[in-house]
């Protein structure tokens, strides 16, 4: 299974740290944020990875070359401009490929391990996807999706739970957008 991480955002609320560096190379625990993500996916035994960016995209590719130096490898997709989220997946869909794969967010953290990923991927249908959610946080307390007990997730209903910007996906998923189109991502999965 390949993975995704999404590194394309400005980081406007993080500024004026964002405005010399991209958010995912911003120093969390004494490493840049997408350094974890690249050494979890690494011990997950995922390590062919796509790398998205735009914002000061070459300092991501000056920071993590090949990806040789964490035990995976990256091959980036560049953006002239952020393309969101599901624009962004679409542009790099030729690098991913035909397979579900695993997106994460480049500036968040977790402890979900990605191991499980491929299972997950291997369950989905064409046109589907499987999304991390958890409990809202303060600054988000209407939450984003319903999980009903048979974990299927819905747009509508309480009580809610919050994306955690962690997904597998089917690339068929992104069949009705054009490449180099911008496209959130919230209203496709909806």
């Amino acid at each position: 299974m390949r993975a995704m991480i999404l590194a394309a955002g400005r980081g406007e609320r993080m500024r004026p740290l964002t405005d010399r560096l991209p958010k995912p190379l911003l120093p969390v625990g004494g490493q840049p944020l997408i350094v974890w993500h690249l050494r979890r996916l690494a011990a997950a035994g995922l390590t062919d990875i796509v790398i998205n960016h735009a914002w000061l995209g070459h300092e991501i590719e000056a920071a993590l070359g090949d990806g040789s130096r964490h035990g995976v490898r990256i091959r980036y997709s560049p953006e002239a401009r952020a393309l969101e989220t599901a624009g962004g997946i679409v542009q790099a869909l030729p690098l991913l490929g035909p397979e579900p794969f695993l997106a994460i967010n480049g500036d968040i953290w977790c402890d979900w391990d990605p191991a499980a990923a491929p299972a997950i991927g291997q369950a989905l249908q064409p046109g589907q996807a499987w999304l991390a959610l958890v409990d809202n946080p303060a600054h988000h307390p209407a939450g984003d999706f319903r999980l009903d007990a048979g974990g299927a997730v819905h747009a509508d209903g309480e009580p809610r739970l919050t994306f955690a910007g962690i997904g597998v996906y089917h690339p068929t998923l992104f069949a009705g957008i054009e490449p180099g189109t911008a496209a959130p991502l919230a209203p496709l999965l909806r």
